[in-house]
């Protein structure tokens, strides 16, 4: 994979602790973990950033859904909680030894939409990319790099 390939994403952790900047594109986010596993609980957790990204692909998606076929949906609320279960207690997954992870959403479609534009919509909740891409297998590649002898403009 080239550098030309990799997306725009980095993610800084200093010295001691847990905080961590992100940059995404011009964009700059704090991650870290709750006081209770050592963090100083700065920003949302690692997981609750993976849950922000299914419920914001979830909402976009059904906005750009209902505005091109013209449904009336006036907003959206996902809700997500993750947790992990014994695989033994999944009816419906392959897996049956371990544990597996679990992620639970809950959709709010609010506006004058009828039974079957809602029952659409929770179709195409199932469509969004980033839920397409948790439930196909992924493929992670990692490559060590040695750090600059001095850091880039603005990375320091």
């Amino acid at each position: 994979m080239s550098d030309e390939a990799l997306p725009a994403v980095t993610v800084k952790l200093g010295p001691e602790g847990y905080t961590s900047t992100v940059y995404a594109g011009r964009h700059e986010l704090i991650a870290d973990e709750p006081a209770s596993v050592g963090g100083d609980d700065q920003g949302p957790t690692p997981y609750d950033l993976l849950l922000a990204s299914l419920g914001a692909c979830t909402a976009m998606t059904l906005r750009m859904y209902a505005a091109r076929k013209g449904l009336p949906l006036d907003g959206v609320i996902v809700q997500l909680r993750h947790d992990r279960i014994h695989a033994s207690d999944c009816e419906t997954c392959e897996t049956q030894d371990g544990k597996l992870d679990r992620i639970q959403r809950e959709i709010q479609l609010q506006g004058a939409l009828d039974t079957a534009q809602r029952a659409r919509l929770l179709e195409i909740a199932e469509r969004c990319p980033v839920h397409r891409t948790l439930q196909s297998e992924i493929v992670i590649s990692t490559l060590l790099r040695e750090p600059p002898a001095t850091p880039p403009p603005g990375q320091d």
